[in-house]
C-alpha cells in the first residue's frame, strides 16, 4: 500500500471513529502501524487533541524553500499542495514568517558554503564584500559566481534577487565537481561540498568549524514547518519522528583529520626540550592538532632507555628519543603514529618493541612500521561518527636495516608496492577512505620529481583518497589525481632543520610546513585545508605571517599539476 494513503487512512481513522475503535492498543491490526510518539523537537507546546474532522494533510511551501528540508520531513509521493498558504495544515516557510497562531513543529537550518578553486590564495571575506557583489557590484576576489537554480532561489528569498549578471546558473551538477577559472568562485550546499573547491570563511566563520554556532552565519538559512492548530495528530502520522533530519550540516557525521609531516625528536629539537620544556615546540600549534578528531604524526625515531642527552649544535645521523619527550606526542592529542622512517632502528637492531608499548598503553594505533613485517604492513583503522578512515604506508629508501621482517620490528618496505595496492582495494571495498603514505627518496626542492609521482599515483589509482609523500623536509607540489588529493611533501613537524645549506645556499624551505586538515562528512571526503607554520628556535613551528603564507601558497600552487 502507498505509504500516503497508509498514513491518510491512519488518520481518518483517528478522526472520523476514534483511536480505541481503531485498535485498543493503538495499533491498527491490520497493517500494524504505530502512531509516533511526540517529539522533543516541537517548538511550541500545543494542546494535545483529536484533529477536527474539516483538517486535511494540505501543504503549502514558500518560494525559496529548499528541497532537502522537505525531502527530511515528508514523503513527497501523494503530497497535496495548496496554492493559499492560508488554505493549508501546513506552512514550510522562513523561519519567523509563519501564519499567526500556528504551531512550530520542526526546524531545519540548510547551510551553504562559498567556495573556490583549490588553489586560492584567499582565505576569509567579508560577508558585506559578498553582499556588494550580489547587488551589482564588482568584487576584487572573484568576477563571477555559479550556483544552482535551487540555491539562487533560496538565496533570493533571504537576500533578494541578485543585481548582476555575473551570477551563473547551473543544471548540471557535474559543474561543481571540478573548477576551470580561478576567478569563478560558487556556492554549494554543505553537504555536496568536495576536495577540488576550498572553502572561504565569512568573517572569519567556516561551516568546517564543528564547534562553530551558525545562529549569525549568513550563508545558514533556517527553515521551518508549522501548522494550524489541530494540527497535531496528523502531525505525528506524516513520518517517524527519528527519520527527521535537522540539517544538511550534521556534526554527527563529521570528522576532522589532521596529518603532518617529519617529527624526529633528536639533536637541538631535543635540547631545546630539555632547556624550554618537553612541551615547548608544540606551544604556537598545539590547537591545529588538538581540535581534531583524529590527529597523525609521523614519528622517524624511536624511544630508546638509556639514550643519550642531547647537545648544542649536534649533527649527528644516528638518533633516539628519550622515552619522557613522548610527552610531546602526548600535549598534541595524537592518535595515529607512522612509522615508514628511516631511523626507526638506528640504535639498536630491533628498536620498536618500546615504542609500540608506549603508543599502544596511550591508546594509538600505528601503521608503515610494526613488531615485524605483518605488523607493519596492517592498516590502522578508525571508525569516527560514521567516517571509516584506513591508514597504511611504506619506506621506500631504506636503509635495509630500518626494515621489517619476518622476526624485526623496522619499517614496512614499499617493494614493488603490489601488497599495498592489494589493501587498498579491499580497504576501499569495506567501506573505508584510504591514506596512503610512503617514505620516498628525499630532495630538497618544492617540486616531487617524475619519481616521486611514479611511485605515489598508482595509490591514488588503486582507491586511496589521500596520499602523502612522508619524506619531505620541505613542503612540495601537490596534486589532484582522479579520485584523489596528493600532496607529496609536507615538510618538517617538529625537526631542527633551522639552516640547513646545499652547495653554499641556505634553504628556507625547510622552516616552512604544511599541516593538512581533513573533514569527513556522511563518509566522504569534503573538503582539504592547508594550514602554514614556520619552523622558529630549532624546534618551534608558529602560525605564518599572512606575507609568508602567500608566498609558501604562490610558490606551491604554481608548480602544482591541477589537471
Amino acid at each position: 500500500m502507498n505509504n500516503h494513503i497508509l498514513k491518510i487512512s491512519v488518520w481518518l481513522c483517528i478522526a472520523l471513529i476514534s483511536l480505541t475503535a481503531c485498535s485498543g492498543s493503538g495499533i491498527n491490526e491490520t497493517t500494524g502501524y504505530q502512531p509516533a510518539e511526540a517529539t522533543d523537537t516541537v517548538s511550541i507546546v500545543a494542546d494535545t487533541q483529536m484533529a477536527p474532522t474539516h483538517l486535511e494533510p494540505t501543504f503549502h511551501r514558500d518560494t525559496g524553500i529548499a528541497q532537502s528540508f522537505i525531502m527530511g520531513l515528508l514523503d513527497m509521493q501523494g503530497i497535496q499542495w495548496m496554492e493559499d498558504r492560508d488554505e493549508a495544515t501546513f506552512l514550510i516557510h522562513a523561519l519567523g514568517d509563519g501564519r499567526a497562531g500556528d504551531i512550530a513543529w520542526q526546524e531545519y537550518m540548510q547551510v551553504y558554503a562559498l567556495v573556490a578553486p583549490f588553489p586560492t590564495i584567499t582565505d576569509d571575506i567579508r560577508f558585506v564584500s559578498l553582499q556588494s557583489f550580489w547587488q551589482g557590484e564588482p568584487s576584487e576576489e572573484f568576477d563571477s559566481l555559479m550556483l544552482s537554480q535551487e540555491t539562487l532561489e533560496v538565496l533570493s528569498a533571504a537576500w533578494n534577487e541578485p543585481q548582476t549578471d555575473r551570477v551563473q546558473i547551473v543544471t548540471n551538477k557535474n559543474a561543481f565537481e571540478s573548477w576551470n577559472e580561478l576567478d569563478t568562485w560558487a556556492i554549494m550546499p554543505f553537504d555536496e561540498l568536495n576536495p577540488r573547491w576550498k572553502v572561504i570563511r565569512i568573517d572569519g566563520v567556516s561551516p568546517l568549524d564543528p564547534g562553530q554556532d551558525l545562529a549569525d552565519y549568513p550563508m545558514a538559512i533556517t527553515f521551518q514547518l508549522s501548522g494550524k492548530p489541530g494540527s497535531e495528530s496528523i502531525w505525528q502520522l506524516l513520518k517517524p519522528h527519528d527519520q527527521y533530519t535537522s540539517s544538511n550540516r550534521n556534526i554527527d557525521k563529521m570528522t576532522r583529520l589532521v596529518t603532518s609531516g617529519v617529527t624526529a625528536l633528536v639533536r637541538a629539537t631535543a635540547y631545546k626540550m630539555e632547556t624550554m620544556g618537553t612541551t615547548y615546540p608544540a606551544v604556537d600549534i598545539r590547537d591545529w592538532l588538538r581540535e581534531a578528531d583524529i590527529t597523525h604524526i609521523s614519528n622517524e625515531v624511536a624511544f630508546i632507555d638509556g639514550c643519550p642527552a642531547p647537545k648544542a649544535g649536534e649533527i649527528s645521523l644516528v638518533f633516539c628519543s628519550d622515552p619522557k619527550y613522548i610527552q610531546l606526542l602526548e600535549d598534541v592529542g595524537t592518535d595515529v603514529v607512522e612509522l615508514t622512517g628511516n631511523h626507526l632502528n638506528d640504535w639498536a637492531t630491533d628498536g620498536l618493541p618500546l615504542s609500540l608499548m608506549m603508543y599502544t598503553e596511550r591508546g594509538w594505533q600505528y601503521f608503515g612500521g610494526g613488531s615485524d613485517l605483518k605488523d607493519s604492513r596492517s592498516p590502522a583503522l578508525f571508525e569516527h561518527n560514521g567516517n571509516k578512515i584506513a591508514f597504511i604506508g611504506c619506506n621506500d629508501p631504506g636503509p635495509d636495516y630500518a626494515g621489517s621482517t619476518e622476526t624485526r620490528g623496522g619499517a614496512a618496505r614499499c617493494e614493488d608496492y603490489s601488497w599495498m595496492f592489494e589493501t587498498i582495494r579491499q580497504l576501499k571495498q569495506d567501506g573505508y577512505q584510504v591514506v596512503a603514505n610512503v617514505q620516498y627518496h628525499e630532495n630538497y626542492s618544492y617540486l616531487a620529481g617524475e619519481y616521486l609521482k611514479r611511485a605515489l599515483d598508482p595509490l591514488a589509482e588503486a582507491g586511496a583518497v589521500i596520499v602523502q609523500g612522508s619524506q619531505a623536509h620541505t613542503p612540495k607540489e601537490m596534486a589532484f589525481h582522479q579520485d584523489a588529493f596528493i600532496h607529496y611533501g609536507l615538510g618538517n613537524l617538529f625537526f631542527d632543520q633551522m639552516h640547513v645549506t646545499i652547495d653554499g645556499k641556505l634553504m628556507e624551505a625547510t622552516r616552512q610546513e604544511f599541516i593538512d586538515r581533513y573533514t569527513f562528512h556522511d563518509n566522504q571526503l569534503i573538503s582539504i585545508e592547508l594550514l602554514t607554520a614556520m619552523l622558529e628556535d630549532y624546534a618551534r613551528p608558529r602560525p605564518m605571517t599572512p606575507e609568508e603564507r602567500q608566498a609558501l601558497l604562490e610558490a606551491v600552487f604554481s608548480i602544482s599539476d591541477w589537471d
